[in-house]
């Protein structure tokens, strides 16, 4: 595991040590391992000097897990050095690689963005996602799997999405619900989507899969009824108009996490292609043990979820909940 201490990378790890497998995680030393696995550390951005303790003679593979998201060297030269050493590589991509926007339904044949080359440093996310796809698949071939996620939640989560809902509806009262309640929702448990991608390596697929769920798994209402009940507040949803969260400058996905109203922002993250992992075995829990269990893991944590310094800060700001709560 390439990782394997925080969100996606851990949840591969734990599904993994669950089955009884042998793990080794490969990390830059920030966050304690999970027990039970073989530790090697080493920083992926410096190149084969940082890659050293994977290159020891004798270390070999059956599956390797890459959730790496930034400049696409880091694939490259580790799935490179992997490439005699390890039977099959998985890499953890995004939807984000298709063309913008993204027609509802796509599938994976659908037009991508341009990948980055592993030398352009630092790109935006669609472009570094898709750099290391073709990084994977130049190194591993038909050995690669492209696991396209889309909006993932769970524990661990380290973007603050769930959490902050969680958190806020926590408090109680009154609280801005956006748009409708009926709103489709497309997303995907870490844990499905850890527990899909490794029985989809053992069994040896290849090539390019969306791993999300079918749009409409979930409404925004159902998911904020069931923190509604996993915190047992006495929140009250206020559903407000998308045009009005707008006219007062709520942004969504931003301020209102996970929440998109109709267009083409919404059909590109919540109505994506899906058919082809589900045939292949992806299986999505209830929207409400999901929600569940991120509020036991946040309450063990304090209530204060980890949160990745590359990614900005979410959630309504007080000031802008209490004007809206005030119209």
């Amino acid at each position: 595991m390439l990782g394997g201490t925080e969100f996606v990378g851990r949840a591969v790890t734990d599904a993994a040590l669950q089955r009884g497998w042998e793990v080794t995680v490969f990390h830059r030393g920030r966050h304690a391992p999970p027990p039970g696995v073989t530790a090697l550390t080493g920083d992926r951005t410096t190149g084969a000097p940082g890659l050293a303790a994977l290159a020891e003679d004798g270390r070999e593979w059956d599956l390797v897990v890459d959730t790496w998201s930034g400049a696409p060297a880091a694939v490259r030269d580790a799935a490179r050095l992997l490439s005699g050493r390890a039977g099959h590589f998985s890499y953890v991509s995004s939807r984000s690689v298709y063309a913008y926007p993204a027609a509802a339904g796509l599938d994976e044949d659908g037009p991508l963005v341009a990948g980055a080359s592993p030398d352009d440093g630092d790109v935006p996310y669609d472009r570094a996602k898709r750099g290391g796809e073709l990084a994977a698949l130049d190194a591993f071939g038909d050995r690669a799997l492209l696991a396209r996620a889309g909006l993932i939640i769970g524990p661990g989560e380290n973007i603050g999405r769930l959490p902050w809902w969680l958190n806020r509806i926590a408090r109680g009262g009154p609280v801005i619900a956006p748009g409708a309640p009926g709103t489709e929702l497309q997303y995907i448990d870490a844990r499905d989507l850890a527990g899909w991608l490794l029985d989809a390596a053992a069994r040896g697929l290849h090539g390019a899969y969306n791993t999300v769920s079918r749009p409409g798994h979930a409404t925004m209402g159902e998911l904020l009824a069931a923190c509604v009940a996993a915190t047992g507040s006495d929140a009250e949803l206020r559903w407000t108009d998308a045009d009005i969260l707008r006219a007062a400058g709520a942004e969504p996905w931003s301020d209102l996490p996970i929440w998109l109203p109709p267009g083409e922002l919404y059909d590109t993250l919540h109505r994506g292609g899906h058919t082809k992992a589900h045939a292949a075995g992806l299986r999505c829990r209830p929207v409400g043990e999901t929600v569940a269990d991120t509020w036991s893991w946040l309450r063990a944590l304090g209530g204060t979820a980890p949160r990745r310094p590359d990614r900005p800060a979410v959630g309504l700001a007080p000031e802008l909940e209490a004007k809206l709560l005030a119209l």
